[in-house]
């Protein structure tokens, strides 16, 4: 059978969101320890915790809600994209390489604590979000917590991305993934308001 690799932040209550965001938090509402017939969890949490997809609305007023986005944009073939030691994401990223598929996650990081907030991230550039979108990529992934510089106010890579009809996902982890081709599946939720979602992002792999 083909090997499903977990490329999801795990979710606590130690979870490191963006500075100023919502931390998660869980609670009982039912418990089988208080005389409960069954345990039922509550879940405060942003729709950026973890892994995530950034649906338009997030950036633009009129852009798409969670619910309303083509699920078939995350999942299909993808290729992961050993990026490490570069200061952005550019078209030089893509160097040696004459054709892509759909899907794109760059590995930016050595190893992810989903604990820790990254001081910095890799960032992508207009100019590769203009160049994935004429090449015919349906989505970006990056295993940082924004495909923007995190100090940035104009957001010009999510602009850029979503211009190009590009879906953005974030926060993979891809340290145990070796660099080639695969299967992405990142569902977001049904979230009929929510600007973006979480989601269980998961790689299936070839089989020999």
């Amino acid at each position: 059978m083909a090997r499903i690799l977990d490329i999801s932040q795990p979710v606590g209550t130690r979870t490191a969101v963006w500075p100023g965001d919502q931390p998660p938090a869980l609670s009982w509402t039912m418990s089988r320890a208080s005389g409960d017939s069954v345990n039922v969890a509550a879940l405060t949490l942003s729709a950026h915790t973890g892994t995530h997809v950034d649906g338009p609305f997030h950036v633009d007023d009129d852009g798409a809600r969670a619910a309303d986005l083509d699920l078939a944009r995350y999942v299909g073939p993808a290729d992961v994209i050993d990026a490490r030691g570069r200061a952005v994401l550019d078209v030089g990223a893509l160097e040696g390489r004459t054709h892509v598929a759909e899907r794109v996650l760059f590995r930016t990081r050595d190893d992810v604590d989903p604990t820790v907030f990254p001081d910095r991230v890799v960032p992508v550039t207009p100019a590769l979000a203009r160049a994935l979108g004429e090449a015919g990529v349906h989505l970006i992934g990056t295993d940082a917590p924004s495909v923007d510089p995190i100090d940035s106010k104009t957001l010009d890579a999510h602009h850029a991305l979503i211009d190009s009809g590009i879906a953005i996902l974030e926060n993979l982890v891809l340290t145990d993934v070796s660099p080639g081709r695969y299967t992405l599946v990142a569902l977001p939720l049904r979230l009929t308001e929510a600007d973006s979602s979480p989601v269980r992002a998961i790689l299936i792999e070839a089989e020999p």
